[in-house]
Parts: C-alpha cells; sequence; structure tokens
C-alpha cells in the first residue's frame, strides 16, 4: 500500500525524499541507444570505433545507470571486452567526496595505487567517462590545495595514458549524462538539459554517426587550410582580450578526433613561452567542486603573472600554484556555424563548444596535447616535448569567453591575415 500511494505523489525525489517529474526524466530509449552506440562505434579509436577483442574502461556514477546499461550493450555487440568501473553519486546525503578530503590525512592525499594504476593502462585499449554530477558545489569550503596534492598524486596514471596514447595505442572520449542539478545550474529544466544534449550529439538524427562525419568533413576543410598557413604567432584582440599566442614549431590544429562528444572546436597546444597579454573570461568555470567566476589572466614571458576572479579567487590562485599550472596547454576557437550547442550548460564539456552569435574561444592552463605535434609523439622524450614549449602538468584547466574577438594570425615572412572574426573562420 505504501509503495502504491509513493507512486501516486508527483514530489518524491529519491535522493532528497519527493519527487518531482523534471527529476525523474529520462530520455527515451532510443536516444540512449544512438548515444552509446556514437561514443562506442565512433567517438573511440579516432572516428573509426572500437575492434573485436578490445578492451573498453567505462566509467560511469549511479545517477547514469541509464546510459552505463546501454555502453555495456554496444562494447558487447561490438566485440569489445567491458571493465566497468560504475561508481556511487557523490553529493547530497552521500557526500563521499567530500568525506574523503575532510577525514584523509596528508598520507591518504598523496597516495596512489602505482600497481592497480599500471595494470589498468596497460590492459584497456580504450576508456569513456561520463559526467553526470548530482551536486556542483560539494566541495565549496575544502581547500583548494588538498585537491591539488590529490591530482599531482595521480599524474602518473595520466602520463602512463598519455605516453600509450603518442603510440597510437589508446583512445578516449567524455560524455554527459543530464542530472538535475547541473540543469539547475544552467537555468534550464531537466528535460531542456538533455534536449541540449539531445541536439548537440546528433542524437535528434536518425543516423547520429553519419551525421558527425559529414561535420567532421566541413571541419576537416577548414581545419587542412589553417594548418596550411605558415602562421608565427597570433594576435587576439576584443573587449575582453589583448593576448598574444606563439604557436611554435611543428604544430598544427586539431579537432574532430572523437575526443569528446561533443566537440566542434579547433585547437592547439601552442609554445607557452611566447604567451603575452591579458584575457578575462565571461564563462563561470566548475571546477574541483566549486564555482569559479569573473576570472582574469595577465601573462608575461608565458607565465601568468597575475589572475583575478570574483568568487572563489583562491581556488583559482591554487590552481596556478601547482607545478606548470601558470602556462598556456591549449589555445581553442569554435566556429558558431559547426556547433549546435546553443544555451549555457554549467558544463565545461559541453560550454567550450557553444556557437551562439561570437562562437568562443577557449584556452587551457596546464597540460598540452601531444597529438598537436606533426611527427610521431611515440617518438620524443620529456626531454623534447621541454624542448619544444609543450607544457607537462597534473592539471589542464579550460577557461571560456564567449564574447567577440578578432584573431589574427602573423606569418613567418611577417604578413598578417585574420583567421577568425565574428564567431567563424574568415575562409
Amino acid at each position: 500500500m505504501q509503495k502504491k500511494n509513493l507512486k501516486k505523489k508527483k514530489n518524491f525525489d529519491y535522493h532528497k525524499g519527493f519527487w518531482h517529474n523534471d527529476f525523474m526524466y529520462t530520455p527515451p530509449k532510443e536516444i540512449l541507444k544512438r548515444y552509446a552506440d556514437v561514443l562506442v562505434n565512433f567517438a573511440l579509436n579516432s572516428g573509426k570505433g572500437i575492434k573485436k577483442g578490445e578492451v573498453v574502461h567505462l566509467v560511469a556514477y549511479e545517477i547514469a545507470k541509464p546510459l552505463y546499461r546501454e555502453l555495456k550493450i554496444a562494447i558487447l555487440k561490438a566485440g569489445g571486452h567491458v571493465i566497468g568501473d560504475y561508481r556511487p553519486d557523490s553529493g547530497d546525503r552521500f557526500p563521499f567526496d567530500r568525506d574523503f578530503y575532510e577525514y584523509a590525512q596528508p598520507h591518504q592525499l598523496k597516495f596512489f595505487p602505482e600497481k592497480y594504476a599500471r595494470g589498468l593502462v596497460e590492459q584497456i585499449d580504450h576508456s569513456i567517462f561520463i559526467l553526470s554530477e548530482i551536486d556542483k558545489h560539494e566541495l565549496e569550503g575544502i581547500s583548494p590545495k588538498k585537491m591539488m596534492q590529490r591530482g599531482l598524486a595521480w599524474k602518473p596514471y595520466m602520463d602512463w595514458r598519455n605516453e600509450k596514447e603518442n603510440k597510437g595505442k589508446y583512445t578516449w572520449t567524455l560524455g554527459l549524462y543530464g542530472t538535475e542539478a547541473e540543469a539547475k545550474e544552467a537555468g534550464l529544466s531537466l528535460r531542456e538539459f538533455w534536449n541540449q544534449i539531445i541536439k548537440a550529439c546528433m542524437l535528434d538524427k536518425r543516423d547520429p554517426i553519419g551525421e558527425w562525419k559529414k561535420l567532421y568533413k566541413k571541419l576537416e576543410k577548414t581545419r587542412t587550410k589553417l594548418n596550411a598557413l605558415p602562421i608565427n604567432k597570433i594576435h587576439a584582440t576584443g573587449p575582453d582580450s589583448d593576448l598574444w599566442i606563439h604557436l611554435g614549431k611543428k604544430r598544427r590544429w586539431m579537432g574532430g578526433s572523437g575526443r569528446n562528444i561533443p566537440s566542434f572546436e579547433l585547437f592547439t597546444s601552442p609554445d607557452w613561452r611566447g604567451t603575452e597579454g591579458w584575457i578575462r573570461f565571461n564563462q563561470p568555470l566548475y571546477r574541483y567542486g566549486v564555482l569559479i567566476e569573473g576570472i582574469q589572466l595577465w601573462f608575461k614571458n608565458g607565465r601568468v603573472i597575475k589572475s583575478t576572479a570574483r568568487k572563489n579567487e583562491h581556488v583559482l590562485k591554487e590552481m596556478i600554484r601547482t607545478k606548470h599550472a601558470d602556462k598556456i596547454g591549449e589555445y581553442s576557437l569554435t566556429d558558431k556555424r559547426f556547433s549546435r550547442i546553443t544555451k549555457f550548460m554549467a558544463e565545461t564539456l559541453f560550454d567550450e563548444n557553444i556557437g551562439g552569435p561570437n562562437g568562443n574561444t577557449h584556452i587551457a592552463l596546464g597540460r598540452s596535447y601531444h597529438d598537436c605535434f606533426i611527427d610521431d609523439p611515440g617518438e620524443m622524450s620529456p626531454e623534447d616535448w621541454e624542448e619544444l614549449g609543450y607544457n607537462d602538468s597534473s592539471v589542464h584547466t579550460d577557461i571560456i569567453s564567449t564574447t567577440p574577438r578578432t584573431v589574427t594570425a602573423h606569418m613567418h615572412d611577417g604578413s598578417t591575415k585574420i583567421i577568425y572574426k565574428n564567431g567563424k573562420f574568415t575562409f
């Protein structure tokens, strides 16, 4: 009898004790199947999908169970093996992440399960990580220094993955499962939030993979033209920017590789040593379990010499104090003609790919992407990367601006060309 009455109530939330129609919204099964198909059979292996016998490390949280199931099925149908990493939601009544930082002693913050992590990296061919937060502010008030220490402890795991990726033996992708907490931060209902995910990931199409391939052909045409330019440095100007970026030797622009779904950007990992000027970001940053707003950075000789934020500035500054996090690892531009994202989503995966009237630009402080190297990255040593000005850090923090900007390329012969204006590439 109690069960029957519970079903009739419209305001019960299984986390907080009340139902809410929007909270309980789950996309149709067909949509989740398409989502899984895109992530497994397109995003992985650089747009080709997994092969029979390959091993996929699948990471998802409790609330994303419907998508987790479809992903497992898609991997099995493709002949792959699943190493499942199904985690409890953290936040609300069960703040597991917060508990760790509140109770962990210094030696526990620095603990790294080396044998487990090394074995996992050696075993897997691909990984899929599904983002799905039920509390975007869970770590408010936690010392940012503790979070940075934890990131440093796990840096070897990222290094091993990068090394394997450089050798062409590993790929990864990210996806998003919409939650009420995320929708609330974005000022949307959960259904509206999911509609943005569905549209952005081409899940409203009968053949999403076919649509992604069509889009990437268009993106590739722009990327090819961009890479054909003998660019020495670029100058990004506008009401929120006067920034110089030095591309460096043997660099190329990348995009459309399947890393991240959705992804409409073209990006490069420049020589950090040539970054000069300032940039202000009008988009908030949700990172380290907190909200950071009103970020502005000043660069000199490649390093951040000053940083400010209206909210949680201490978290931003602690992140920048982390080894090599005061240097740029990525510069990216999104052409509004390619993007299907029209609303702020309070999630970097989507916000760094938003279109809108001005497209978007984002930079990442911290780790560089080695796939921006023209030659074989598998043959490079740490010293080689350092010599070319590729940054190495335990963090990679993307910060986004959607204000107007004009990007002018300065060529090696001294000539100039505007390559981005009014939210679009100019060729």
